[in-house]
């Protein structure tokens, strides 16, 4: 009888172990953190980029001058994505505007929200629920004077057990009145890791 408690002690006492090898440990990292764990674009990489492009935007000269003068209506477009993979480019774009909202130099136009106006458009103008002097009457909203663009793309290269990838981000500024490209500039961001051999 105590041979068996003592083995039954002795396999209960293994298995804690294991458990405890096996658990798993939680612990906050730093958001700005720029260390690459994997070649894919990651969350710092978002961070270096929408930091950068806003202040390369905000300290060019002739930005610097038009946004002394008064605060222009701008739109910021989604990011569009021409790498393979799949990418948050709504995070990136609402970084982006983040940072340039917080500058206080510009006044925004989100369409992305147009459905939800419409919506309550047609409630205050059609339902009977508010009072007509009170409802916001439409087509007087303001129109964006400028477009802000942004294409991400990426160039991946392996031989044997390197890989390499490069990532481009390029971003513009057109004045949607005049057609002309006020500004534009590119981040890049390259990235190569190295698989181990076993024994290497």
């Amino acid at each position: 009888m105590t041979v068996k408690i003592t083995k039954f002690i002795v396999i209960y006492a293994f298995v804690a172990l294991l458990s405890a090898c096996a658990s798993t440990q939680v612990q906050y990292g730093d958001a700005g953190s720029a260390k690459p764990l994997v070649t894919e674009f990651g969350s710092s990489d978002l961070q270096q980029i929408a930091g950068s492009m806003v202040d390369s935007l905000l300290t060019f000269e002739p930005v610097v001058e038009l946004t002394s003068k008064a605060r222009p209506v701008l739109l910021v477009d989604s990011v569009k994505n021409k790498t393979m993979q799949h990418i948050d480019t709504e995070s990136i774009t609402d970084s982006i505007r983040a940072k340039l909202i917080r500058s206080g130099k510009f006044r925004f136009i989100d369409r992305t929200t147009d459905d939800a106006a419409l919506e309550e458009f047609r409630t205050q103008q059609e339902s009977g629920l508010v009072d007509k002097e009170k409802a916001v009457k439409m087509g007087q909203q303001f129109g964006a004077e400028y477009i802000l663009t942004s294409n991400f793309s990426e160039i991946r290269q392996q031989a044997g057990n390197v890989t390499d990838v490069y990532y481009k981000f390029t971003m513009s500024l057109k004045n949607l009145k005049t057609g002309i490209l006020e500004w534009s500039d590119e981040k890049e961001i390259r990235k190569v890791s190295k698989r181990s051999t076993f024994g290497g």
